[in-house]
């Protein structure tokens, strides 16, 4: 009887699953496990990480779901390389099978497994799942990889057909699923090392049930989208990145439905998720964004080395209102509005002058829904060093974009409660409040509330002179 063992990765759920689909096609048993992997977690910068505990329990749902069909899951911590070799060899399985996972790590990583299992006498299949175009699936007339976002995504609709959104059924072959081995149960958050955060209180439902409700949520008001998605204060996004990131959602599923839905909302989401698919195709083709500039030359800029306003940026304490609940939002809860975190991506690299590789580090430890691919490309558009990014001498004014996106100061008020009394007129610019009312409003500037730490109108002359090493660099077209 042939066996195969599928390796659970950035796709934890039972349904529309390629790996899951393919191998219950081919193979008569299949084994499903999960690896918490101790070459990833020993990473992490403390042991109370949100995405942990949101795999954690991502995989409490799956293990159920995969249980009800008759398998179950089987869960593991310890370097993946080391665990699903001598995990497969000891379940007697011909094959091992995932879905693709397009990071640099990770492409060593899973080369390194493909090798040990070779010699064993066992096969590594991977498979296109968590987008739906992969690698060179759209590229140039020229055919080369497109690094302008708006060509790329006319030619991803124009490639697009039914074929790439069909589902991967799994429920017609689950009987084929295995039981995991007796005795075999999921470890608890401590066992692999780690604690609860506060998850629970901020609503976070993790795995599959999470990612449904929230789905469902969205389609009801897709058709606003477009006009509310920039207004942190406001329910106008998904709020679905988490599910996205860990797979506890379909993309497939998702784009079916935006097209389905149709209308301005709809499209301009559908372009988000295409943003994604561009992001990780650019990764994909340049490596060499992890820790550089997507174009070479901007390397050339010096960045300023300030810890200080830094760590103000850190605790959200830079006196800018919108910049600093943006900060505190992440701080609380592991998630940051996309509209944020441009806001906040700018005043770091143009009013601060400081290094987005900082910025994107500090994300990276601290967003629930961190994807490499999507972070890197976010960070360097704003910081005007990655493809197709916002041109350097287009700097945002925070007390503009905070009057535009958060102009009764809801989102502001929420997370700077000692703005609570400061009125509407001053709130996006507390230093402009005259003295005496600032202390009627009990937020004394420089006290209650820091002062700006920098001069936003002297800090964008610096920042036109900083990339005046790269002035009149073109933009490469895709």
């Amino acid at each position: 009887m042939s066996a195969a063992l599928v390796w659970f990765r950035r796709d934890l759920r039972d349904f529309d699953h390629a790996a899951l689909h393919h191998a219950l096609r081919a193979h008569e048993q299949v084994h499903c496990a999960f690896v918490f992997d101790t070459e990833i977690l020993e990473a992490l910068p403390g042991r109370a990480d949100r995405r942990v505990e949101f795999i954690h329990g991502s995989l409490v749902a799956l293990d159920a779901a995969l249980r009800a069909k008759g398998g179950g899951l089987i869960v593991r911590h310890g370097a993946a390389r080391d665990v699903i070799p001598a995990l497969a060899q000891s379940l007697g399985v011909s094959a091992v099978l995932a879905n693709r996972d397009y990071e640099p790590a990770a492409i060593v990583r899973d080369s390194d497994v493909a090798e040990r299992l070779r010699l064993m006498g066992i096969d590594l299949e991977c498979f296109k799942d968590q987008v739906i175009f992969e690698k060179d699936e759209v590229l140039t007339q020229g055919m080369r990889p497109f690094s302008v976002f708006t060509p790329y995504k006319r030619a991803w609709l124009k490639t697009l057909t039914p074929f790439h959104l069909q589902a991967y059924p799994v429920d017609s072959r689950a009987s084929r699923l295995a039981r995991p081995p007796e005795g075999e149960t999921l470890p608890s958050l401590e066992a692999i090392g780690f604690e609860a955060t506060n998850l629970a209180e901020l609503g976070v439902t993790p795995g599959m049930p999470g990612g449904r409700r929230l789905f469902d949520d969205f389609l009801k008001r897709i058709g606003r989208y477009k006009t509310a998605r920039d207004f942190p204060a406001r329910k106008g996004v998904s709020y679905l990145s988490v599910h996205l990131r860990f797979g506890t959602v379909s993309i497939r599923e998702l784009a079916r439905a935006a097209l389905a839905a149709g209308g301005e909302g709809a499209e301009t989401w559908l372009s988000e998720l295409i943003w994604r698919d561009f992001y990780f195709q650019i990764l994909w083709h340049n490596p060499h964004v992890v820790g550089a500039s997507f174009r070479p030359e901007y390397d050339r800029v010096r960045w300023d080395d300030a810890p200080a306003l830094f760590d103000a940026w850190c605790a959200g304490r830079t006196g800018y209102p919108i910049v600093d609940a943006a900060m505190r939002q992440i701080n609380h809860s592991g998630y940051m509005h996309n509209r944020l975190r441009m806001i906040v991506a700018s005043f770091l690299t143009k009013d601060l002058g400081i290094d987005w590789r900082w910025g994107e580090r500090y994300f990276a430890e601290h967003l629930i829904d961190f994807d490499l691919a999507a972070n890197n490309g976010g960070w360097q558009w704003a910081a005007s060093t990655g493809c197709d990014a916002q041109p350097y001498f287009r700097i945002f004014n925070p007390v503009t974009q905070s009057e535009r996106f958060d102009p009764d100061g809801s989102f502001i008020r929420r997370y700077l409660p000692e703005l609570t009394r400061v009125p509407d007129k001053y709130l996006h610019a507390p230093w402009t409040l005259p003295p005496i009312d600032q202390k009627l409003a009990g937020c004394v500037i420089g006290s209650d509330y820091p002062a700006p730490v920098v001069d936003h109108a002297k800090a964008r002359e610096r920042t036109l002179a900083r990339f005046a090493v790269v002035k009149g660099t073109p933009v490469e077209e895709g």
